[in-house]
């Protein structure tokens, strides 16, 4: 049973951004869209959202398992939440503004997450660091992609 608890806590990121990625996958426009400099191929993501939702359920797994001292899981389900919201905003219902709007939102709670990670869970902290960095490139992303279309 413990097994089966820790298997929910490391894949449950990357179980829920294989839905949303199956839920926009006819809707994904990136390739038409006038992209800014430094925008990356659109073959990245995918392999950059699998990395990263494996590390967020590592970094959460890690951290149930070492006790809690302190509870992060509010930070922690709200970041996934915005996570999961924002592909269905940009590009299902096309709100590039409410979607940068959103992204920021994601990477402050981010960024609070970082914070509580840091005074209790180290190990957690540096696991979302690569995290917290692609947050900041996908809002740069997000506010170019609103400005240039």
């Amino acid at each position: 049973m413990k097994f089966l608890k820790k298997g929910v806590y490391l894949f449950t990121p990357l179980i829920l951004g294989l839905i949303v990625a199956f839920l926009i996958r006819d809707y994904i426009d990136y390739d038409y869209l006038i992209k800014p400099l430094f925008a990356p191929p659109s073959w990245i993501f995918p392999v950059m959202w699998t990395i990263i939702y494996f590390l967020m359920g590592l970094s959460y797994l890690l951290y149930k398992e070492y006790g809690p001292v302190k509870s992060i899981a509010p930070t922690y389900y709200t970041q996934l939440s915005l996570n999961l919201i924002w592909p269905i905003i940009f590009f299902i219902l096309k709100f590039r503004f409410i979607g940068t709007i959103e992204i920021i939102c994601l990477t402050l709670s981010v960024l609070i997450l970082l914070y509580e990670l840091f005074k209790y869970y180290k190990t957690s902290f540096f696991i979302n660091i690569p995290y917290f960095i692609w947050c900041i490139f996908a809002a740069y992303l997000t506010f170019s992609i609103y400005l240039l279309n």
